[in-house]
């Protein structure tokens, strides 16, 4: 079936995000298909000839290089039914770059991605980092998000991009090892470190929601293709997959309480190695909503079940990414809460599509 709106962008699909994020009640999940996988690499003409180990330059990258191949990956949105709502971001899918690199580190290309080199910076030049707004990566950022805007002139929705979070800019301002042990040897400078940098990502998001025009009314975060009734940001932590929960309660949990404040509908994303950490997480009460990955070398599904309960018990809505198995998606239908709950599924084919749909009653 084609979609008879372009990216497969029906407005009436806004209502069943405001269900999601109202965890009203609902019949099934919220639920969309992309063969849109993790990293970004492999679809963008533009970085076709980077070779891994590369390091990219701001002037390395161009606009209006990649914004046909953005809209080709939006095309699946008018072959694929669904609950979807299919947006953009600079740049898309997982490329978190900008503010490493605005924060002196090289971006290193990697088999699929890319990475901000650690600086391993003293404790007075890691906090003396600021967001210069005048630094090339900062203005490449701002021209991409222009673009965009000039581009997709209302026809989809646009976002921020992914952004490493406090406690993965610590690790690479003063080092990944080093970093883990700031937090015995000096945790009231790890603290000061960690809240600066806390203030830092949400300058970033502010001023790229500054020039992003609202979709139907709405936010949007185009990694999760989430629409949202207010304020969004994608909140990270994965450095705290090596923290115990008490460092995480006493030196993390009030970054991360104080950025959830400043966007009403904030998500905080994790990896089923971060589910040692949910209860504090959970403790947050400013957190909105929870983004929970799914992946084939961690956690299965069936052991996920008591972590996406302990979620919604919360009372919070809960959106699960990756790929599942038809006998996966039956485990989720018949052991969760429909009422905010939205299934961002990473299918093998269109056949496999067909039968999620019929066992999700869509």
């Amino acid at each position: 079936m084609t979609s008879r709106y372009p990216f497969g962008n029906d407005p009436a699909k806004v209502e069943r995000y405001k269900a999601f994020w109202n965890r009203e009640a609902a019949d099934r999940p919220l639920a969309g298909f992309s063969f849109v996988g993790w990293y970004p690499l492999e679809y963008f003409t533009a970085c076709k000839s980077w070779k891994v180990d590369d390091h990219i330059a701001p002037e390395m990258l161009e606009p209006e290089e990649w914004l046909d191949d953005y809209e080709g990956l939006l095309r699946e949105g008018e072959e694929v039914e669904d609950d979807m709502l299919r947006g953009a971001c600079p740049i898309q899918v997982a490329f978190p770059c900008f503010i490493p690199a605005i924060l002196g580190s090289r971006i290193r290309v990697l088999p699929d991605n890319v990475m901000g080199e650690e600086l391993m910076l003293s404790w007075e030049d890691a906090l003396a980092k600021r967001l210069d707004h005048e630094n090339p990566w900062f203005r490449k950022c701002m021209e991409f998000v222009d673009a965009l805007v000039d581009r997709a002139d209302g026809r989809y929705p646009l976002s921020h991009g992914a952004e490493l979070g406090p406690t993965d800019l610590h690790a690479v301002l003063r080092g990944h090892n080093e970093s883990i042990m700031d937090l015995i040897d000096e945790p009231e400078k790890s603290a000061e470190l960690l809240m600066h940098l806390g203030y830092v990502f949400v300058e970033f998001f502010q001023e790229t929601w500054k020039r992003l025009p609202l979709y139907h009314d709405g936010y949007f975060d185009a990694q999760y293709q989430v629409w949202a009734p207010g304020p969004i940001i994608r909140m990270q932590e994965d450095a705290t997959a090596v923290f115990s929960p008490d460092l995480y309660r006493k030196l993390v949990q009030p970054v991360d309480r104080m950025i959830a404040k400043q966007f009403a509908c904030n998500f905080i994303h994790l990896h089923s190695t971060s589910m040692f950490m949910l209860d504090a997480f959970l403790e947050i009460e400013e957190l909105r909503c929870f983004e929970i990955n799914i992946e084939p070398f961690n956690i299965p599904v069936a052991g996920m079940i008591e972590y996406f309960k302990m979620v919604q018990d919360a009372d919070r809505p809960l959106l699960i990414r990756g790929s599942f198995t038809a006998d996966e998606i039956r485990l989720v239908r018949d052991s969760l809460d429909p009422r905010g709950l939205y299934l961002h599924i990473m299918p093998e084919s269109k056949e496999e599509i067909d039968v999620f749909r019929a066992i999700l009653g869509m």
